[in-house]
């Protein structure tokens, strides 16, 4: 019979990044699940939900330990969506479990929630105002991260929708935060949430888990002055990694024939992208889509890229995700196609740009960033 060490032990991260430094399970993962026990034995089928698994410890830990089904999980990013799939598959799990988006399918009932705590509190005053909307009246939450990576405020935006909450005892640097007793909280759900940036003459939307929110990260902004010199003849271009959609509707607005996609692993990011098309007027041109490094997009059929490309894995820094974002690139473009990429100076991108793409020259740098320009020659 499986155990849950046993599943934790045969568990990996594919096909998300993985290397000696990152893992499958963690401890905030074996501390969600023995302060849940309780309330997991207890649970009628149906009635266990799991936000942000990483890569289904919560997901299949509840089923393995706890006999726990028809459990309904939701992963913002697509890697750790397929990791789940791919777990469940090895160890014949796949049908404890069903992904949902997060809302009324996910939550509807739910009297235990699982949930690794998010870094943004964006995110996490998002996915609790969820819990509370959606969930039965019942609903206790364990909510639980790596001590590094909690603060006090988190306790404060679960407040703002739970009438309790409190902290476990820490254990191998991680802690839990339990919360129960839903508010009641207003009709109109707060996410996304928009902001008018003047600089670009642009109400950007943005959920919660969205990196930097409403606001024009600096390295977009870098990338935003040189852009206008990209391939002035593309017909189709992708914003890979697009967050909030800036680059994408930055593009289609000022090329009135340009086709783009906005994709991102993140679910809440492409909705976010695909809601600040819409309200730039650019819906029609601008194309969301859920993707895991563009898989889904036939080989040399993109004239231009742009990309202001992640330097870290989850908590960890690696570049693991921007060599896959390059090498992707590569297979995307059209010969003579072009790549526009911002990163940060102090990395060795532009070596890996020439090696993934094709020849590859500094088009500017500033005392932090460097923009560069890959053509694929092959």
């Amino acid at each position: 019979m499986l155990s849950a060490e046993n599943l934790f032990t045969l568990m990996r991260r594919f096909p998300d990044v993985e290397a000696p430094n990152l893992f499958a399970v963690d401890a905030a993962d074996r501390l969600i699940l023995d302060e849940a026990a309780d309330a997991l034995s207890s649970a009628p089928a149906g009635t266990v939900s799991v936000i942000g698994d990483h890569y289904g410890a919560l997901t299949l830990g509840a089923a393995v330990r706890f006999g726990a089904t028809g459990i309904r999980s939701y992963q913002d990013p697509l890697t750790g969506e397929r990791a789940l799939a791919n777990n469940a598959s090895a160890v014949e799990l796949t049908d404890c479990y069903r992904s949902c988006g997060l809302g009324e399918e996910l939550l509807t009932g739910a009297r235990v929630v699982l949930l690794q705590l998010p870094r943004s509190l964006d995110e996490l005053d998002e996915i609790a105002d969820a819990i509370a909307r959606y969930a039965d009246p019942g609903v206790v939450v364990f909510a639980g991260g790596r001590d590094k990576h909690i603060t006090p405020t988190m306790n404060e935006v679960l407040a703002r929708s739970f009438v309790n909450v409190r902290a476990s005892r820490g254990r191998q640097k991680s802690r839990a935060l339990i919360a129960d007793t839903p508010r009641q909280i207003p009709t109109d759900a707060r996410f996304p949430i928009s902001e008018y940036l003047d600089e670009l003459d642009l109400d950007v939307f943005a959920h919660g888990a969205v990196f930097a929110g409403t606001k024009l990260d600096i390295g977009t902004r870098y990338l935003l002055e040189f852009l206008p010199r990209a391939m002035p003849d593309a017909r189709t271009a992708v914003d890979l990694g697009c967050g909030t959609g800036i680059l994408a509707v930055a593009l289609a607005s000022w090329r009135p024939g340009l086709e783009v996609i906005a994709t991102d692993q993140s679910a809440a990011a492409v909705s976010s992208a695909e809601a600040t098309a819409r309200a730039a007027g650019v819906g029609d041109r601008v194309r969301g889509l859920r993707d895991d490094a563009m898989a889904s997009i036939p080989d040399a059929s993109v004239d231009l890229i742009v990309c202001n490309p992640p330097f870290h894995v989850g908590a960890a820094v690696h570049t693991g995700a921007a060599t896959k974002m390059f090498a992707a690139a590569g297979r995307v473009l059209r010969p003579g196609g072009e790549m526009w990429t911002v990163f940060n100076s102090h990395l060795e991108h532009k070596s890996a740009l020439s090696r993934a793409v094709g020849p590859t020259e500094l088009i500017a740098r500033n005392p932090k960033f460097s923009v560069t320009r890959s053509v694929r020659t092959r």
